[in-house]
């Protein structure tokens, strides 16, 4: 993390001060140098796994950050891909490195796919039933469990009946190990910041959990499976190490 290029301690400090849309502006042009992106091979796992059951047509990537997800759409769509996300200084990124033009949510030609860059809110998706495939990576923790509801509605509103959402999920830590016992402290320390200071900065990394996603989803009218990535292995008690939530928006009726 603190690699010459990497985020110094100080600048983590700021960013941790800010709202969330502001501090991932400041840490944008340092945040692929950071271990909040997503290792690329859980990107190639995903995509592997997505070539399998497309090709899919038109593809969106939820809190596209600097656009590691919109790349992964570019293999398995054949006609665009878009990403979206609400902070300008990662959607300015993402358009430096994989290219096309940032749109504001607002314009009125936004609605549509066009295989760019979308600022907006995941919470208010301005898009109508667009899309056969959206992805997410890395962002859940950054919404409250009582927002996922609201999320995954949205989420269904954007896909085209048959529709799919992916994206992975690494099995949590044992109880018994350091990074279950760091998450927890990580967490705890979060809640405390949030509670004394303004404005908050959510960012929970045990908030986000299967059976109660599982719920949701279903709730919000998906249907749900699971698919183990098989590059990453199992654990002792026979568990996938990584798993790859497909919710399904079903088709219409007859």
């Amino acid at each position: 993390m603190f690699s010459p290029e990497g985020p110094s301690l100080r600048e983590l400090a700021v960013q941790a001060l800010s709202s969330v849309e502001r501090g991932y502006d400041l840490l944008a042009p340092k945040f692929d140098h950071t271990p909040f992106r997503t290792p690329d091979s859980v990107l190639d796992a995903v995509t592997s796994s997505l070539a399998r059951s497309g090709p899919y047509d038109d593809g969106l990537d939820l809190c596209c950050g600097t656009g590691a997800g919109v790349e992964v759409l570019a293999e398995v769509c054949r006609r665009s891909v878009v990403g979206v996300d609400f902070s300008g200084g990662m959607l300015e990124v993402a358009r430096r490195r994989v290219g096309a033009g940032e749109r504001r949510a607002g314009d009125s030609d936004a609605r549509e796919p066009y295989g760019g860059w979308v600022r907006a809110d995941a919470r208010a998706l301005p898009f109508t039933s667009a899309f056969d495939l959206v992805v997410s990576f890395g962002a859940f923790g950054h919404f409250l469990p009582r927002e996922l509801p609201g999320l995954f509605a949205q989420v269904h509103s954007v896909l085209r009946p048959g529709g799919r959402f992916v994206f992975p999920v690494v099995a949590p830590p044992r109880p018994v190990s350091v990074a279950y016992w760091m998450l927890l402290g990580f967490d705890a320390v979060m809640r405390v910041r949030n509670a004394v200071w303004r404005p908050q900065f959510v960012m929970y990394y045990r908030a986000f959990r299967l059976g109660e996603v599982r719920r949701e989803l279903a709730r919000a009218g998906f249907e749900v499976e699971l698919r183990p990535l098989p590059e990453f292995g199992r654990r002792g008690d026979g568990s996938p190490r990584v798993r790859m939530v497909v919710a399904r928006r079903p088709d219409r009726a007859g």
